[in-house]
């Protein structure tokens, strides 16, 4: 049972070390990133939905 725990320990120990080695992005990276991420989600969602719209335009077209 104390082997388990050690390695437990252990664990951790190389957790806390893979974490300190983590450079985490200062706050303008994140606003930059966040509002690309945002602009070509609202962009590509357009092109979908007028996509969307001439498929439903041609199959309602075929269809009648």
């Amino acid at each position: 049972m104390s082997k388990n725990k050690t390695q437990k320990q252990s664990w951790f120990k190389g957790l806390g070390r893979e974490f300190k080695k983590i450079i985490w992005p200062d706050k303008m990276t994140v606003a930059k990133q966040t509002a690309a991420v945002v602009s070509v989600s609202v962009v590509v969602g357009a092109i979908i939905a007028i996509v969307d719209f001439f498929a439903q335009y041609g199959v309602n077209l075929l269809v009648k």
